[in-house]
């Protein structure tokens, strides 16, 4: 038998089980495959070792405990420093302009999206846009200039499909000014 069928074997004879005994250990059932699963991923770095072993149960077992005990650790920690750095920032604008521009974004071309995320919203300089995605400064301009015009194309579509404008009776501002969203800078 090869070293990838026993491990198949051991998988259908006891990944239930040891699911059920790592659910014990940690209370938390996705926790407690995902510690299975991992323990099953390092008997495939090295099957040749997880062939020769007399209880592979027992070191998956071994294994997928002491995965779920290294991550309650770092979750413990982890806890701890957002603990003291206080609460979490303030939830980000819902207005219907914002989900219009975040709708937009999405559809725009990845590398188009990171430069004009990263310099429009991160307000980065063009040359700390090109070195984090690693391109030039010119790729980022270019990149900066079409984001910008499909962005207006695409929110000019919005507008007229009336998903991204407010009605400016209520909220008591110029018709002129609602709903708009300037891209062009």
């Amino acid at each position: 038998m090869s070293d990838g069928d026993l491990i198949s074997e051991v998988y259908a004879g006891c990944y239930r089980r040891l699911v059920v005994q790592l659910y014990a250990v940690t209370g938390d059932l996705n926790e407690a495959q995902e510690a299975v699963q991992e323990a099953f991923t390092r008997a495939l770095v090295s099957p040749g070792r997880f062939a020769g072993l007399e209880n592979p149960e027992a070191w998956l077992r071994r294994v997928a405990v002491n995965w779920a005990r290294s991550r309650y650790r770092r979750r413990r920690v982890l806890d701890g420093l957002l603990r003291r750095i206080g609460p979490p920032p303030a939830v980000a604008d819902h207005s219907p302009e914002h989900l219009a521009l975040l709708a937009a974004l999405r559809v725009l071309p990845e590398g188009q999206r990171h430069a004009l995320a990263l310099h429009y919203l991160v307000d980065l300089p063009v040359d700390e846009v090109a070195a984090t995605l690693g391109v030039s400064a010119g790729t980022v301009k270019s990149r900066l200039s079409r984001g910008r015009h499909a962005l207006a194309a695409l929110l000019a579509d919005t507008e007229s499909d009336g998903t991204a404008t407010t009605n400016a009776t209520n909220a008591g501002a110029d018709a002129t000014q609602v709903g708009r969203i300037d891209v062009r800078s």
